[in-house]
């Protein structure tokens, strides 16, 4: 099995052959992108009784992805012993083809072809079954192991992509952070300048309890605490590896709430700008992320 700390692609190839004594046993695996795991399998008549076993170890080592498994047998035995005739099925055949004529004098003829086509006339080495499924079962085991290691070498870039946005996100909460009491402090100046000319009336300190209310809401604190937090937890998913993409996936879902609910919050337009930078490094993780198995 590979690694547990590795986070793994959905997207892999791998392909094997095996030249067996009478043919090339050939294995191929590719896969895209998929919600489930969703296995199509494309096999010779040799083996399609093997399908429910070949699904099965495939399931037991693939969790995510659109999979598709597609297994051939290519003959070769004219790289090994030539084809032998076989003189007693040409001597079936040739009475066979004369029987035919005496009643219908008209028929056309057999072809070279025909000859070579008809059952047994060839000889032609013989074929274990058991044994040839269980190759086909190995192969496809060491086909796994292949494409696994793929998946694995592209979810290490994935991840290092990932982590790349994540500490664009952070530089963007270290940039707005210091802003924030310099923004409410102006913002305060503005709404209580704003009250005092539109309600002569109110007293001062009713207008500080208005402006310090109103200055709450605009308070973008919490937003960038719970930003890092999500960040941390990106971070230890990543590190801890393994079937990831979910959980990846449920925490952009949380990171793009906060980025916009401090978009709706933004007090100047320093803090708007990184709303805005925040909500397209998220959507960037999000793309590498639909990716994870």
């Amino acid at each position: 099995m590979s690694n547990p700390a590795s986070i793994y692609s959905m997207t892999g190839f791998a392909v094997v052959n095996e030249e067996l004594s009478h043919a090339t046993l050939t294995v191929e695996l590719r896969a895209v992108n998929n919600r489930y795991l969703d296995i199509q399998l494309r096999l010779p008549e040799e083996f399609r009784s093997l399908e429910p076993v070949l699904r099965d170890l495939m399931a037991s080592r693939l969790t995510r992805g659109k999979v598709e498994c597609r297994i051939t047998l290519s003959s070769n035995v004219q790289t090994t012993h030539p084809p032998e005739l076989n003189h007693t099925a040409l001597q079936e055949l040739s009475a066979l083809n004369q029987g035919v004529l005496q009643s219908f004098p008209l028929a056309p003829p057999l072809s070279v072809a025909d000859i070579l086509n008809w059952p047994r006339v060839l000889n032609t080495p013989p074929v274990e079954a058991d044994a040839l499924r269980t190759q086909c079962l190995q192969l496809l085991g060491i086909a796994l192991d292949d494409f696994i290691a793929a998946r694995a070498r592209e979810g290490n870039k994935l991840k290092e992509a990932i982590l790349v946005h994540a500490q664009s996100i952070e530089n963007c909460i270290q940039r707005v952070a210091p802003r924030i009491p310099q923004a409410i402090a102006t913002f305060q100046e503005k709404l209580a300048l704003r009250l005092k000319e539109a309600l002569a009336n109110m007293d001062d300190e009713r207008i500080r309890q208005e402006v310090a209310l109103y200055a709450g809401k605009i308070d973008i604190d919490e937003e960038l605490t719970r930003l890092k937090t999500h960040l941390s937890e990106l971070r230890r998913i990543l590190n801890k590896g393994g079937m990831a993409g979910k959980r990846l996936d449920f925490l952009m879902q949380e990171l793009n709430r906060e980025a916009n609910t401090l978009g709706a919050k933004a007090a100047d337009i320093e803090i708007t700008q990184v709303s805005m930078d925040l909500k397209l490094f998220i959507e960037q993780m999000r793309e590498q992320i639909q990716n994870i198995e």
